[in-house]
């Protein structure tokens, strides 16, 4: 802001310099017109009265008295030459004596006059100084010119300086309260700026990527609150990009956990079977029937242990996804006829939806969705499951609901967790395994429960775009 103002004001006063210089000799040049035709009038105003003045000669003695005092009255210098070009009277000798004059005009000057109609205006100099100078033919009654008359003006200089001076000092004036001003609202800005910058900077100076950051505050819709604004959509990318690379790095755990788990469980359980199986048949014992329960408790503990390492496979080893188009519900509803025991009611709004995904991965979710639903429901009640399907906009919902136990509200966070369960029996591992099958698919999942009343489980799936 104040460099702007110091090139404004220089620019204005170039501009000004330039332009009252112009309007100055303009104006100069008219006054000295204007005073060249009283001086004219005034002289053959005398010489009509002085009918002796006819010649040349006898102007000196007509106008020895009478120049000095045309040259008060109008303010001017008057210098009359002869026709010839020598100076012939002035009224103020001193301007040939010390102000450089010359009592004898140039020969181009007088060839000049004689080629011009109107009176001559010339810019004339000495070696101090410029000033304007008239040159004009006076005439007797008979029209032929008998001297000439000059006019020099020496003011030209003088105003022109008084008068810039003068517009310079009002615009330096008008300029220096201008740049006080804008110094003090250019320090105001600048430390508006600075200071919310430096809060900004600041605050991404204190941001921890595995802690939760608040947000910043912006009152005003300007440039500071873009930026704040960005700010803010970049901490809550971060967080949820925290949130995504902690729960990729607890999955990725978990399964190269389940792995190993599967690895060493798998490995002793065979042998552990049969070597049961032989002991039964090989030894005999007095109490037979004894023997038999303690093979068959064993026998039921390591089929335990195996489906504990299945678990733990299956949850380590999610295939690829495989995508492809296909209807949804042929594969809902041959999934839901897997369990004729349970009378599950398959309900579908839409049969011609189209499916893009992994069908095989949807029938893993069906099957764990509703195999939780099973078990959700208490041994002294009769079970009512639901599944439903229908088509939203551009994707599918499929809906599983119960009437088991319901899920407590301190739980819902942990649902979908690896190793979290709600069940005396099995891993936890079924709703992880469902949630990262659907995500895969570009889908969501979600539920609603009513504690003791029953729960219903929500996946979204998109449609086929063909």
């Amino acid at each position: 802001m104040i460099l702007v103002i110091l090139i404004s004001f220089f620019l204005t006063g170039i501009i000004y310099f330039y332009h009252f210089k112009m309007e100055n000799e303009k104006y100069h040049h008219e006054r000295l017109r204007r005073k060249e035709f009283a001086v004219v009038e005034a002289i053959n105003f005398l010489l009509r009265e002085e009918t002796s003045a006819m010649h040349t000669d006898s102007l000196v003695k007509v106008f020895d008295t009478e120049i000095c005092k045309l040259s008060k009255i109008n303010s001017m210098d008057i210098n009359i030459y002869s026709v010839n070009g020598g100076l012939l009277i002035s009224s103020t000798p001193d301007l040939f004596d010390k102000g450089g004059l010359k009592d004898t005009l140039r020969e181009s000057m007088l060839v000049a006059m004689q080629n011009s109609r109107d009176p001559l205006l010339v810019e004339a100099h000495t070696d101090s100084m410029e000033y304007l100078s008239t040159y004009d033919y006076i005439r007797n009654e008979n029209g032929k010119p008998i001297a000439i008359i000059n006019l020099p003006y020496f003011d030209t200089e003088d105003f022109h300086r008084q008068d810039t001076e003068s517009f310079l000092m009002r615009l330096g004036q008008i300029y220096l309260l201008l740049g006080i001003v804008s110094v003090f609202i250019a320090y105001l800005l600048s430390n508006y700026i600075t200071g919310s910058l430096n809060a900004i900077g600041q605050k991404l100076k204190n941001i921890k990527i595995n802690e939760s950051n608040p947000p910043l505050k912006w009152r005003f819709d300007d440039e500071i609150g873009t930026l704040v604004d960005e700010y803010n959509r970049m901490l809550a990318a971060l967080e949820e990009s925290a949130i995504k690379l902690a729960k990729t790095e607890r999955e990725s755990a978990w399964q190269e956990m389940a792995k190993q788990v599967a690895h060493e469980i798998k490995n002793p359980l065979t042998p552990m079977r049969l070597n049961v199986q032989y002991l039964e048949r090989s030894i005999k014992c007095d109490k037979p029937e004894k023997l038999k329960e303690f093979t068959e408790s064993m026998i039921s503990q390591i089929d335990t242990l195996s489906s504990i390492a299945e678990a733990f496979a299956r949850f380590a080893s999610m295939p690829e996804l495989q995508f492809q188009n296909f209807p949804a519900q042929e594969i809902i509803q041959r999934t839901t006829a897997l369990y004729p025991g349970y009378s599950i009611e398959f309900i579908c709004e839409d049969p011609d939806a189209m499916i893009y995904g992994d069908k095989d991965q949807l029938v893993r979710v069906m099957n764990n969705l509703i195999n939780n639903a099973i078990q959700a429901i208490p041994e002294d009640r009769e079970p009512q499951i639901r599944v439903r399907m229908e088509q939203k906009e551009n994707e599918v919902v499929i809906s599983i609901s119960d009437n088991g136990c319901g899920i407590a509200e301190e739980q819902g966070d942990k649902i979908f967790e690896p190793r979290f369960t709600t069940k005396t029996k099995g891993m936890g591992l079924g709703l992880a395994m469902v949630k990262n099958i659907v995500d895969g698919f570009g889908g969501k999942v979600w539920y609603n429960s009513n504690v003791g009343v029953g729960t219903t489980f929500y996946v979204s799936l998109p449609l086929s775009n063909v």
